[in-house]
């Protein structure tokens, strides 16, 4: 692990922490496995979590070309589906294999973790044999008629079950389990969450052996489900246990009553005579004998039990409470700042300076904690583009278009939460960029571009933001059908009055399509104004760039966490209110006769530029108790390219904050992004800068 690319480091670490994983895992399952094997009972569930466990670390070796971790889980994996499939008997050999074939791999990734190239071929080489050995090991076939003859299932039924649920089939009547056949008939709009309802409800009780699809009487609203289950309940147990609509039950067999005998191609099933089932032993070849592996011998050094990789995976919701805890900490300090500054006004002493240190010293070790604590949660946006690479071959196949999805930025970093939050307004963006954007490989060859559509996804960091851009090749926005289609709706009255950067405003509104056609991907307007509102909730902002006949891009602003965040505290009309600093870019102290009107738009003159300006106490409909003052400050807020006048009483000061969500119930307000305690124990509202920018731009107010 000393390559100079530290992506590839990376990979590598997390290789191994997820090994680590896995083959500890493996382990604890392997005891387990074991001491129901020593009870003559074997857990299916179990057998297949051991073997899935292989396979899927057979899979990340071989994809970082680690031959020998590779090579050992395969032959394990081999010799877990030849037990799973019964055509195996687990007995103590084959156990003493597996935890040997466990204790190398262990070895294996730790001689990894340790920059040592995994070459302990003799270990590799000897675990091999002896699990070919054991694969050698063969049961002799039982004579006499099939069991699953007397069941009575019909020959689709029969060439439909799998090799393992033939297996279990037959492993269930060896044990004189009752089997049913569950008929049921559920409605196309709730039948994923209907099956899994009859589906743990027969877990509860038994096995669930198969699952066959089948056709319906009425095709069109409902889709039939035949179940096989094994259990040792009793009909009239078994059939109050999965009560449910439109599902009939069947026992196929009579049990224990008269066990069946054994089944010709199913080795190790049992055999019953009068009295309990007893299983049939199958003498084996001594040349086939599973070798036990000796002892370590004396001096050996022992196996460390130290973890390998120093990664640990932590729920999100810890990470909340602690950044809870770590807020409350800032809003104390603040209290203790505050308490020590008046001090030192009110009469200065030797206390009030030792406080005021200390507070300084608490200050510089919060900062670190957050540090610390804001680290932990950023993950980076690649993690995001795995799931858009799906959609997007997904939707691309069912419209028959061809596109290419390119990814940019992908270790740009960001708040886990918010990653969370914008995966559906991503979706939904490209959704569109496919269904609208992206033209059909015969148009896209008539205008000259090559016959598959490229969607580019790049990620940066501007400042405190990050930013993702979604761009396309296709053919772009008709802005021209966009104003029409306002006209119809009643939303302008002129559109050659409106530009073209409002007329893009219109696809955010709710319900607002040009699509003339209704399709399974768009067309019904619910998705663009769910891309607005989902990132206004989390402060963010989202613009469009269009050129007919070329492609579009969405830009997408986003604060980089919503945790803790420095703020300015303002005032207006009374009432005290939170600035993010992200947001602010500078202040300015104006007087009435400074400020214009244009297209009844109050604005000032800022360096060659004009700034629109906002009342913050028109914005929020506050009653002011005393008149304007002569002068009054204008804090200068942007997102993005956009900027604007916000002009309050007073400034307050800078303090940091933990924004708290209002709940449900305030979503409906603009322009007021949650709640945030202060350290004199005062609730003030924190403004959303996006929200109050977007909606003064549309209004015109």
């Amino acid at each position: 692990m000393t390559d100079d690319n530290p992506l590839l480091n990376k990979a590598l670490r997390d290789f191994l922490a997820e090994a680590e994983e896995i083959v500890e895992h493996l382990g604890s399952e392997l005891a387990d496995l074991a001491d129901l094997a020593d009870n003559g009972d074997i857990n299916p569930d179990l057998l297949n979590s051991i073997f899935r466990g292989a396979h899927s670390l057979k899979g990340l070796a071989g994809m970082f070309g680690f031959a020998g971790v590779s090579e050992l889980s395969h032959n394990m994996e081999n010799l877990l589906d030849r037990l799973r499939l019964g055509k195996l008997r687990l007995d103590t050999g084959v156990i003493a294999v597996l935890f040997e074939s466990h204790d190398v791999l262990l070895s294996l990734v730790r001689s990894l973790s340790e920059g040592e190239s995994d070459l302990a071929d003799e270990k590799i080489s000897s675990c091999a044999a002896k699990i070919s050995a054991c694969l050698d090991v063969q049961t002799r076939d039982a004579a006499g008629p099939s069991p699953l003859e007397k069941l009575g299932l019909s020959e689709q039924v029969m060439k439909s079950l799998t090799e393992y649920e033939e297996h279990r089939l037959l492993e269930n009547l060896s044990k004189g389990k009752n089997i049913y056949s569950v008929h049921a008939t559920l409605d196309l709009a709730t039948f994923d969450q209907d099956l899994a309802s009859i589906s743990d409800a027969i877990k509860a009780c038994g096995e669930i052996i198969s699952i066959l699809p089948c056709m319906s009487s009425n095709p069109e609203t409902n889709i039939d489900f035949d179940i096989l289950a094994g259990s040792a309940l009793v009909f009239q147990e078994f059939s109050p246990a999965i009560r449910h609509d439109n599902v009939t039950l069947a026992l196929l067999n009579d049990g224990g009553k008269t066990p069946p005998p054994a089944a010709a191609n199913a080795p190790g099933t049992a055999c019953a005579g009068s009295g309990s089932p007893k299983p049939i032993e199958f003498p084996v070849a001594p040349t086939a004998q599973t070798p036990v592996p000796e002892s370590p011998a004396v001096g050996a050094s022992p196996v460390s039990a130290k973890s390998i990789s120093r990664t640990v995976r932590v729920d999100i919701g810890k990470l909340d409470e602690l950044m809870n805890i770590v807020g409350e900490l800032v809003l104390a300090h603040s209290s203790i700042a505050a308490l020590a500054q008046r001090m030192r006004n009110e009469r200065f002493s030797q206390m009030a300076v030792e406080l005021g240190k200390s507070a300084k010293v608490l200050e510089r070790k919060l900062t670190d904690l957050q540090k610390g604590v804001m680290d932990i949660r950023m993950i980076p946006v690649g993690q995001l583009y795995e799931k858009m690479s799906r959609i997007v071959r997904t939707i691309s196949r069912e419209q028959g278009k061809k596109v290419e999805l390119r990814f940019y930025g992908a270790d740009t970093e960001l708040d886990k939460l918010i990653v969370e939050d914008i995966s559906d307004p991503m979706m939904h963006i490209i959704r569109n960029a496919i269904d609208h954007g992206i033209e059909s490989p015969e148009k896209r060859l008539a205008a000259g571009k090559d016959e598959k559509g490229v969607i580019k996804i790049s990620s940066y960091q501007k400042g405190n933001h990050v930013v993702i851009e979604v761009e396309d090749d296709g053919g772009g926005i008709d802005v021209e059908k966009v104003k029409d289609r306002a006209q119809q709706r009643g939303l302008v009255q002129n559109p050659s009055a409106v530009s073209d950067k409002e007329a893009l405003e219109f696809i955010f509104l709710p319900g607002f399509s040009t699509n003339d056609q209704v399709s399974e991907v768009s067309g019904r307007g619910v998705g663009m104004d769910v891309v607005r509102n989902n990132i206004a909730a989390i402060s963010g902002m989202v613009d469009i760039e269009t050129t007919k006949g070329l492609g579009t891009r969405f830009v997408i602003t986003l604060p980089i966490t919503l945790a803790i965040i420095k703020s300015l505290i303002i005032s207006c009309a009374g009432r005290t209110y939170a600035l993010p600093v992200t947001s602010v870019l500078e202040s300015l102290i104006l007087t009435g006769g400074e400020i214009k009107t244009v297209e009844r738009r109050e604005v000032i003159q800022l360096r060659d530029n004009t700034l629109p300006l906002l009342r913050l106490e028109n914005f929020l409909c506050l009653s002011r108790p005393s008149n304007r003052p002569d002068e009054f400050y204008v804090v200068v807020v942007g997102v993005a390219e956009k900027r604007l006048g916000v002009v309050v009483d007073e400034l307050i000061g800078q303090q940091d904050i933990v924004i708290k969500s209002l709940g449900e119930g305030f979503r409906r307000f603009p322009g007021i992004a949650g709640a945030a305690d202060l350290g004199d124990q005062r609730t003030i509202l924190v403004l959303d800068v996006g929200s109050m920018i977007n909606d003064t731009m549309r209004s015109g107010s």
